[in-house]
């Protein structure tokens, strides 16, 4: 049975990040626009950290019952690492899905915005078939762009979007940056795995591109969201307060493009996810204060 401690180390906190911050900019346009509804963001919040942790749980379950995880330099994983069963894990997977649709369910009520309910399956089915399923897109060089959609421009607008119930220009440029410095998060973690991944078949899109290229795009991946703030600055000048983050670029991208490999690696998801908070909320103040 595994314990209160590898359960929250399943949940992999390093990458909560991905759901905190699009909700934290997407607040941000709500603020901006005059129509921050407090209870919407924390309900949008808690959808968000329910399909963050269910896909690490549902990622975590599918990749153990294939065998992918068996041998690895990453953090533990609970079936991978004989915890937990598969079915235990797979239920905790569901039951955060599950969260998710019932507190998703809230937002589509209080705004009528029956179209919701179409994102929000589609956010749960891209979750569940990362890895899940007979052809799974993570298998197949899909994740970035996935997790670009769906933690990026899907929560940030949709957050936005709960709260003003209108469409905004600003919080879909916004998304952007979002979902670059989310993607960052699955290409620095796919990097470190590119080995054992391309040795048990899960050709993720560092396997497709190689180790030197993924090198090259997780640089792209946080340099082009301090590119994407100051293009904001005519929607609000505020945004250029993102390149105060900059300096926490340079680390993670130093040791990336030196070549780490592995356990050196770890470091950098930590580094990247403090990235990704700063800008995140830097952003969303630049997005709140209209002067």
């Amino acid at each position: 049975m595994a314990t209160t401690g590898q359960w929250i180390a399943g949940a992999r906190p390093r990458t909560l990040p991905n759901a905190v911050v699009p909700v934290m900019v997407g607040t941000g346009v709500a603020i901006g626009e005059g129509g921050f509804v407090w209870w919407r963001a924390i309900v949008a919040l808690l959808v968000a950290l329910s399909l963050q942790i269910g896909v690490n749980y549902a990622n975590d379950y599918s990749d153990g019952i294939r065998g992918t995880d068996d041998q690895r330099v990453g953090p533990m994983r609970l079936v991978g690492s004989r915890v937990a069963t598969p079915p235990q894990v797979l239920a905790a997977a569901l039951g955060c899905f599950a969260v998710a649709a019932v507190l998703g369910l809230t937002l589509v009520l209080a705004t009528q915005a029956w179209w919701i309910l179409l994102v929000g399956a589609a956010a749960i089915a891209a979750a569940w078939f990362y890895t899940g399923g007979k052809r799974p897109y993570g298998y197949r060089g899909l994740g970035e762009a996935a997790v670009f959609l769906f933690f990026g421009v899907v929560p940030v607008v949709g957050t936005a979007f709960v709260q003003t119930e209108q469409l905004s220009w600003a919080a879909l440029v916004a998304s952007v940056p979002v979902g670059l410095l989310s993607c960052s998060m699955l290409v620095v973690n796919n990097l470190r795995d590119v080995g054992t991944d391309g040795q048990s078949g899960k050709r993720t899109l560092a396997v497709v591109l190689g180790a030197e290229r993924t090198r090259t795009l997780y640089a792209v991946c946080l340099v082009v969201p301090f590119v994407v703030a100051l293009a904001m600055i005519p929607l609000a000048w505020l945004t250029v307060l993102a390149v105060l983050a900059l300096p926490l670029a340079i680390a993670p991208v130093r040791t990336v493009r030196s070549g780490a490999v592995g356990p050196a690696l770890i470091g950098v998801l930590q580094q990247t996810g403090k990235l990704q908070m700063a800008y995140g909320l830097l952003v969303s103040i630049g997005l709140a204060i209209t002067l």
